[in-house]
């Protein structure tokens, strides 16, 4: 038999657990939306220097501006009062001393000589650089031997370029240049069908430490 004296109280319960976790989920709502991408994102900062936007760098830097729009990083790209450090600047720093001093060297932020300009976007990389067996990153390696932000594909080799993905590879790596007897047919395919470029549990930065590694390729039966 229902008690019908709780009825009410059950309904109202309900009603006020419905109310509570609404509120709650206005204020997550209204907590995301104010947020800065600054939070997230944070370009190089630079002491006393404002941001100028990518108009500024073309007087200049007319060739790089000019192709850039070829580049992968070109999609990040924002055209609007609110976003114009989000251009050039967004790994440069702020460029207003830069211009002011008329280009002088030390006013503007290198970042071939810093990967973690990279890293604030690239986090997996960083976790790559990071694993037992990786490219010592910073050392003798910079991000931009392998990587071209300023035109085409952020890969300097393979899709319509001149140069091979596996040339890419070969500017360091000579000895595994050829020519050879016998060939491994992986190569044609380019040097990460077998390896992670950045870094990997691995020895020799091999995708997996296992015979998987090969039958990826070589799955036919033996009889």
């Amino acid at each position: 038999m229902t008690n019908e004296p709780n009825a009410p109280a059950r309904g109202g319960s309900r009603k006020l657990r419905a109310v509570i976790m609404g509120g709650v989920a206005s204020i997550m709502v209204f907590a995301a939306c104010s947020i800065s991408y600054e939070s997230y994102f944070r370009p190089p900062q630079i002491p006393g220097a404002t941001f100028q936007g990518v108009s500024s760098c073309e007087e200049c830097h007319e060739q790089i501006v000019g192709e850039f729009d070829s580049a992968t990083h070109a999609r990040l790209m924002a055209n609007s009062a609110h976003a114009e450090d989000m251009g050039c600047e967004a790994c440069h720093g702020p460029g207003s001393i830069h211009i002011e001093s008329g280009g002088e060297l030390g006013t503007i932020h290198n970042p071939k000589t810093d990967p973690e300009t990279c890293y604030q976007c690239h986090l997996d990389v960083k976790g790559s650089f990071n694993l037992a067996h990786a490219h010592p990153i910073g050392e003798n390696v910079t991000c931009n031997d392998c990587h071209d932000p300023h035109k085409g594909g952020a890969i300097k080799g393979g899709g319509t370029a001149m140069m091979g993905e596996a040339e890419t590879c070969l500017q360091c790596h000579q000895a595994q240049a050829g020519p050879f007897v016998f060939e491994h047919e992986a190569t044609r395919d380019g040097c990460t069908v077998c390896h992670s470029p950045h870094g990997s549990p691995s020895e020799k930065l091999l995708k997996t430490s296992n015979q998987m590694l090969c039958l990826q390729c070589h799955f036919q039966t033996q009889t």
